[in-house]
């Protein structure tokens, strides 16, 4: 069973470091090297010099950005940036944001410790592929620091919200102890959930469910490598800090979540002509052609961006294509020669399995040096830019996969491709610490 533990977080005093909108960051894998910098210069008591750290020039074992990251948390715990509170607690986090299309949601979920656990031998379930660099970085981190800085996004299903209900009620007529709205104009609250009666209620009613992590595989596979190392230097004498992570759990059957699709863009050259592999596509999908000229350009960007969207929901597996110097805009339809190909598994029926097996290698001939080269873009009309941009040569669009099929893959025991989803919005990172020591 999933064991969750409330806990003694360590969070930014406003008192000392002002607003905490300016000592916060997003998630590390989302900061480029130009945000970096400028989280850098927004606070010096940013969580970023914690979480993704800069190199300099100079560095050694002894003084790298771990060992750095290190020496700010031990300061701004003894100068009183950060605090440790003095009950265990969960943390009620709701984010509030819009989409493209003008849609309002929210998503709730809370805060809290989970007992680590081997992939496969319990009820926390990997769905991503991982890759051993980032581990490594995560691990040293987390090795130096002991401390997990921002926490693992999961899944856990509650379709009547009772769980989110029990922590609501603690804390309907309080003021959230952090407000904070990021760039992105998301809007982020927490409160503090202390009551003891509630938390036993949430530890109880969680017992029984399966986590599906969602995003942050890299750090629960790091946390599980630091945790075996530590029971191994302890002599696996009884319990330890390091037996538990920091995790953030969502509901899943939460109208407010929402996962967006990872779209791809080639860089020339193309693997084969495209002749060979327009053939080739033929076999397998129903192409229709969305033709445009200069003057009907954004009404024919407009149909090709509806008409994918229009398979959302539905069965089908439609996936867009855009080539570029050709005017038109293509929509791919898998027909029943494209069906028979297919696996039975639900991660060989993903829409993502699809092109990279059906498209990509099949129709394309492409190997793994290529796909190296494949850049990953998340908004559909910054694909459309990229390639005007002269960026791309090639670019497929995705719908995203649906919550259920994310569950269906991870309950197989099987992890869905590289790339395949991005949940949003992510939790920040820097409001609620799970300091070790």
């Amino acid at each position: 069973m999933a064991e969750i533990l409330p806990f003694r977080g360590v969070l930014y005093d406003p008192a000392k470091v002002g607003d905490v909108t300016s000592v916060v960051a997003p998630p590390y894998d989302v900061i480029g090297p130009a945000e970096q910098a400028a989280l850098y210069a927004r606070h010096p008591g940013n969580i970023i010099r914690l979480e993704l750290g800069q190199e300099h020039p100079g560095d050694s074992p002894q003084d790298n950005r771990y060992t750095r990251a290190d020496r700010f948390l031990r300061e701004w715990l003894r100068d009183g940036l950060l605090r440790r509170d003095d009950r265990p607690a969960m943390y009620l986090y709701a984010v509030e944001y819009r989409l493209r299309g003008g849609q309002t949601r929210t998503m709730r979920g809370f805060l809290s410790l989970v007992k680590l656990e081997e992939f496969g031998t319990g009820r926390i379930f990997p769905h991503e592929n991982t890759r051993a660099a980032a581990k490594d970085d995560r691990y040293q981190l987390l090795e130096t620091c002991r401390s997990n800085f921002s926490p693992i996004f999961s899944l856990y299903s509650d379709a009547e919200g009772a769980i989110i209900r029990t922590l609501d009620r603690t804390v309907e007529k309080g003021q959230p102890r952090f407000a904070v709205t990021d760039a992105d104009g998301v809007r982020h609250l927490l409160w503090t959930v202390s009551d003891q009666q509630a938390l036993d209620r949430v530890v109880t009613a969680m017992k029984p469910l399966p986590l599906f992590i969602a995003d942050g595989h890299h750090r629960y596979e790091s946390a599980l490598r630091y945790r075996n190392a530590q029971q191994q230097a302890s002599g696996n004498k009884g319990p330890l800090p390091s037996d538990w992570v920091l995790m953030y759990f969502s509901n899943l059957d939460d109208p407010g979540l929402t996962i967006l699709p990872t779209h791809r863009v080639l860089p020339r050259p193309l693997p084969c002509p495209s002749p060979e592999f327009r053939q080739r596509l033929a076999e397998t999908f129903t192409v229709d052609a969305i033709p445009f000229t200069a003057g009907t350009e954004p009404a024919a960007r407009a149909k090709f961006l509806s008409t994918l969207q229009s398979a959302r929901g539905t069965n089908a597996h439609v996936l867009g294509l855009i080539v570029r110097g050709e005017a038109r805009y293509e929509v791919l339809t898998l027909n029943a020669e494209g069906l028979a190909r297919l696996g039975t598994s639900a991660r060989e029926r993903l829409d993502v399995s699809i092109l990279q097996q059906v498209v990509f290698r099949d129709a394309m001939r492409m190997e793994p040096k290529d796909e190296e080269r494949l850049i990953y873009i998340k908004d559909e009309e910054e694909v459309l830019a990229a390639m005007a941009r002269g960026d791309g040569e090639l670019a497929v669009l995705l719908n995203p996969p649906r919550v259920t099929e994310v569950k269906d893959v991870a309950r197989a025991g099987d992890r869905m491709p590289h790339k395949s989803t991005y949940f949003y919005p992510k939790p920040l990172t820097g409001l609620v610490i799970n300091a070790m020591d």
